[in-house]
């Protein structure tokens, strides 16, 4: 490196304040310092003091950053913006703020903080900072200069600001009662404000209420045009406010759908009248973040157009309205179904609607409003796996002698109920969140659940001395003891339909690639099977309990009814689910050996052993069942010439010679079409079943166009199978003179069943 002198650089003349003390001699060592570095020190190389941390290196750093220096004011500029609040507005200037102060708060529902959005307006500002102890302190004017010939800024947006500062309230108390992830769904950070949370809505109703019937009488000084549409936007306000406290409080009437259908039916008119406001962007202003308990420094503000802001209001209307019909669900299943329905809406419900819906479910240990975690899963086990059973009756709980067998039950299961209870409500909850959160925290609970099925396997082994079950001997299996393990059955259930989910979520995330769409299908297909073996076993065991029952009961009777409809809609949606991904795992093994899925390069150290160990990562430390090895996989997911000297595997995709593969590729198309015409005759059926049958009880409508996508899925992929059918029997690319192509990105009719799109080419 040279010297500062040979680099023609300029040593600036740095001025330096003389310190004057008797004790202290200062002496500039500026100039004589950085000739020494320069001549001495490398470029890159750095030295620093044991002293010198690194955390006061970066603070260093931060000083006199505009970027980083949250104090740092550019030469000419203000610390304050000048802006008076409390100058007169004209009827469409007040439109025009309440219309930006909307599109904010829509922002900061869409997931970004108050800093950016609400808090940058100066009348807010106002109201919240000092912090104000009483409703009559919290004013534009904190000094009582407000005159009554300034009502429309005094009443008219005070009220209004007044009542969205209250709405932010509640949806934010809402919020943070439930679970939610900071920063990924929605920022809660209220940067040392408060959103006025000790005032009682009435306050802010009458306010709303006398802005409302000041405005209806000036007619002669406001037009009628600006008139209504400060008249929409006061109504709207306050039947907001009204939907999100009523929530709030718990309070789920047949008001609240009337509330949220009155603010729908108010966003055209707002949407109408948008054109009567005049902006008033010199109100808002990034530098009230100087101010705002904050570590980084002031951001630019967020401005959405009026169009998202307006879509995603009519959307949170929307969901606000639906939402508290899970209320109308009868059971675990019932509630699974919505929220899974629910949740696949597009797009999805906004984190305070979800939050809602946790708080619906479960509010104060009451499920629904109305049941105990205990009764939900009691009702969830004597669906699946328990009708009429002893480990259910209610009587348990009545018996108190500890020599009877049914003061034993009762305690087991008491232990059984407190070891599931959080589990099983984290299954909802984990529905509940954004789809990526969703699948993450699925990963998670599907391990308890294999904890909780080796937990439920020893209750059940310890509770037969008390309901002196007698067991199935398999005379195929030398006098074999099969025992039915009722607990440890409906716990493996709950697994088997996690990890589906985390499979079918793995699709609609697109985690997959193109060419791992064989694998996983196949792979889905066989959970789908052991879900369908394990509900035939269930099935067996409960028919069995019935011809055993001597006299049923009508309640008893309705109680094996409920379970047998239960199970036969559960085996034929699983076997719907197992057909559509048996035929789409063959129909990718044949597209990638025809080499029609277009290749992808794989990124360096990768190979598809690995790659599988990857994508089966979230199965790994489950016991039952167990991750296929990877070689079985192979053989069953991919395509491969027999090679004798390789293991054996049943149904594996072989090819015997080159002579014999166009007719092998045939039959495994056939194949292919087989089992896509049987998933579309049995996702018909499944289509034509009851809401209460099908558990969607609540969600109808949206379950039904669920599942015409599936079917319309089905029907997609039989045509595609088709199509590449005549290409292979055409003699493919030499005898017909077209190539088969597959459109990337294609998008299909359901997230989870992804068909690929085939299209011919002429040579």
């Amino acid at each position: 490196m040279t010297s500062l002198e040979n680099t023609h650089h300029v040593i600036p003349q740095v001025e330096v304040s003389r310190v004057s003390s008797k004790g202290v001699q200062a002496t500039d060592i500026t100039i004589d310092f950085l000739r020494a570095t320069s001549a001495v020190l490398p470029v890159g190389q750095l030295i620093k003091d044991e002293s010198f941390t690194l955390y006061e290196a970066v603070g260093a750093l931060e000083i006199m950053d505009p970027k980083m220096d949250s104090g740092y004011l550019k030469p000419g500029e203000t610390l304050e913006d000048g802006y008076d609040v409390l100058q007169s507005l004209l009827p469409e200037q007040v439109v025009g703020i309440i219309d930006q102060l909307l599109y904010h708060e829509m922002a900061w529902h869409m997931g970004h903080p108050l800093s950016q959005t609400l808090f940058t307006s100066i009348y807010i500002d106002f109201i919240l900072w000092p912090d104000p102890k009483t409703l009559g302190q919290a004013f534009f004017d904190r000094k009582g200069g407000c005159t009554d010939d300034n009502k429309l800024l005094h009443l008219v947006l005070q009220a209004y600001c007044l009542g969205l500062i209250k709405s932010c309230d509640y949806v934010h108390q809402a919020v943070c009662l439930e679970t939610y992830y900071e920063e990924e769904d929605f920022v809660t950070n209220l940067y040392n404000r408060r959103l006025l949370p000790d005032f009682h809505i009435n306050d802010f109703e009458r306010l709303l209420d006398r802005a409302i019937e000041w405005v209806r009488g000036q007619e002669e000084s406001i037009s009628s045009e600006h008139r209504n549409a400060l008249l929409t936007r006061l109504e709207f306000r306050k039947a907001f406010l009204q939907a999100v406290w009523m929530k709030y409080t718990g309070d789920v009437q047949p008001r609240y759908d009337e509330l949220w259908d009155r603010c729908l039916s108010m966003i055209s008119d707002l949407l109408k009248s948008r054109v009567c406001g005049v902006p008033v962007n010199s109100s808002f202003s990034e530098k009230i973040q100087r101010r705002l308990a904050s570590t980084v420094p002031p951001r630019p503000i967020v401005n959405i157009s009026y169009q998202d802001a307006y879509a995603h209001l009519k959307q949170l209307c929307r969901h606000g309205k639906a939402v508290v019909r899970v209320r109308q669900c009868r059971g675990g299943n019932d509630i699974i179904t919505f929220v899974l329905t629910f949740q696949s809406q597009k797009p999805q419900p906004s984190v305070y609607i979800r939050c809602v819906l946790q708080s619906l479910i479960l509010d104060e240990m009451k499920v629904l409003g109305r049941t105990s975690i205990k009764q939900l899963i009691f009702k969830d086990l004597e669906e699946i796996s328990l009708p009429v059973g002893m480990l259910v009756d209610p009587l348990n709980d009545e018996v108190e002698a500890p020599q009877n067998p049914r003061f034993q039950i009762g305690k087991r299961m008491d232990l059984f109920v407190g070891r599931v209870g959080q589990s099983y409500l984290d299954i909802s909850r984990a529905l509940s969140m954004n789809r990526s959160r969703m699948r993450r925290m699925l990963c998670h609970t599907v391990m308890d659940w294999d904890n909780i099925q080796l937990d439920a396997e020893e209750l059940d082994t310890e509770l037969r001395q008390y309901t002196k079950e007698e067991p199935v001997i398999d005379r195929t299996a030398d006098g074999e003891e099969i025992w039915s393990f009722p607990l440890s059955s409906w716990a493996y259930y709950q697994k088997l339909r996690q990890m589906e989910w985390i499979t079918q979520m793995g699709f609609e995330l697109q985690v997959y690639r193109t060419s791992e769409m064989a694998g996983m299908y196949w792979h889905l297909q066989h959970i789908a099977h052991n879900r369908l073996r394990h509900l035939h076993r269930i099935r067996g065991f409960t028919a069995r309990r019935r011809n055993q029952t001597d006299e049923n009961t009508k309640q008893q009777t309705a109680s094996f009814i409920n379970s047998f409809s239960f199970l036969s809609f559960a085996m034929l949606e699983t076997s719907a689910t197992q057909s559509f991904a048996d035929g789409l795992s063959t129909f990718y093994a044949v597209l990638t050996h025809l080499s029609i899925i277009p290749s992808q390069s794989s990124p360096p150290y990768s190979n598809p052993h690995l790659r599988y160990s990857l994508r089966m990562r979230p199965f790994l430390p489950i016991s039952l069942p167990a991750v296929v090895p990877y070689e079985e996989f192979a053989a069953l997911s991919q395509i491969h010439y027999y090679d004798p000297s390789q293991p054996y595997f049943a149904n594996a995709l072989t090819i015997k010679d080159s002579k014999s593969e166009s007719a092998r590729l045939l039959e495994l198309l056939d194949t292919a079409a087989s089992a896509i015409k049987t998933a579309k005759e049995e996702w018909r059926e499944v289509g034509k079943s009851s809401a209460e049958t099908a558990r969607c009880v609540g969600c109808e409508m949206e379950w039904r166009v669920r599942v015409k996508d599936v079917i319309r899925s089905v029907i997609f992929a039989g045509i595609a199978i088709a199509s590449v059918r005549k290409w292979v029997e055409e003699g493919a690319r030499e005898k017909s003179g077209r190539v088969l192509e597959m459109e990337e990105g294609a998008k299909g009719y359901h997230d989870w069943w992804i068909v690929p799109k085939i299209r011919s080419v002429k040579l």
